[in-house]
């Protein structure tokens, strides 16, 4: 179950960011049990067994992201497939959401079947301009609390866009340029449909850049389908943990850019900074989404 610990929220219409500095500091608890259902999915999305994953039944990096919001009336769903804004979120009316990135601490394990509690709290709700246009980052705090206490730490950035992306959805798709070369390790994903959805199901990820292709291609103005960031996510973080052969303590990535279905894409890996540096690139080695481990 879910709990607002604040009052309920001022749903004016508004796109000034310092309208909103009342909300910072509010929090919501989550209280919820993980469920096996969601991690059988994601193991089996990867195209592995849970047990082949996690030997010793702890979750990987970054499987706290199926401990699933609670749910939420299709009344209170926004046109873009998100709840509605002004309730915990505030009132922000740029139409454009995405998931820019996130910094994870982990302390101890989780495992199915822990009850846990998750808080998070607004922490900051910040105004830039971008070469888009205006934008409005909310960094949001989490932490997760299992049987054995505090188990991680997130702080995860959201930012929300006043206009739509420049790029055009009958933009010419640059020619595929093959396995990158390097790199310590490298991977090939075969993204599709399919695959998306299985991952917007297991964690009850609404947002309709995922699935819905007429409205990505008339109002976001994407080429094709977007891939979800923290899936990518994820999957670095297997890669990191398959790199460094123990267990993570930190984790910490960034979204640069939307990786869009049509063509495979490379998880790669290299030692730098002594940590890990992860990637994923598109068909033509553009960095989507930037990774370091330790």
């Amino acid at each position: 179950m879910s709990e607002n610990t604040t009052p309920s929220c001022d749903t004016s219409d508004s796109t000034d960011a310092t309208v909103f500095q009342d909300y910072v500091g509010r929090s919501e608890v989550l209280r919820t049990r993980i469920a096996e259902a969601p991690v059988a999915l994601l193991a089996a999305l990867l195209d592995r067994r849970f047990d082949e994953v996690s030997p010793d039944g702890a979750l990987p990096a970054l499987w706290h992201l199926l401990i699933v919001p609670a749910p939420v009336r299709q009344s209170e769903i926004g046109p873009d497939g998100h709840p509605k804004r002004g309730t915990f979120l505030p009132p922000i009316t740029y139409p454009r959401r995405m998931f820019a990135g996130s910094k994870v601490r982990f302390i101890e394990p989780l495992y199915v079947g822990d009850e846990v509690v998750r808080t998070t709290t607004i922490r900051s709700i910040t105004p830039k301009a971008g070469r888009s246009g205006n934008l409005i980052f909310v960094t949001l705090a989490h932490t997760i609390e299992g049987s054995g206490g505090l188990a991680l730490t997130e702080e995860q950035n959201l930012v929300f866009r006043d206009t739509d992306d420049p790029r055009s959805a009958t933009a010419e798709i640059p020619v595929a340029r093959g396995k990158p070369t390097g790199f310590s390790a490298v991977e090939t994903v075969h993204p599709d449909p399919v695959l998306l959805f299985r991952y917007s199901a297991a964690t009850i990820n609404t947002h309709r850049i995922h699935y819905d292709l007429e409205y990505v291609r008339s109002v976001e103005g994407y080429p094709d389908l977007v891939v979800h960031g923290p899936l990518q996510a994820i999957m670095l973080a297997g890669l990191a943990t398959q790199q460094l052969r123990r267990p993570l303590s930190t984790f910490e990535f960034r979204i640069n850019k939307p990786l869009f279905l049509g063509a495979p894409f490379y998880c790669v890996a290299r030692s730098a900074d002594g940590r890990e540096q992860l990637q994923t690139l598109d068909r033509v080695h553009d960095v989507c989404t930037s990774a370091w481990a330790e």
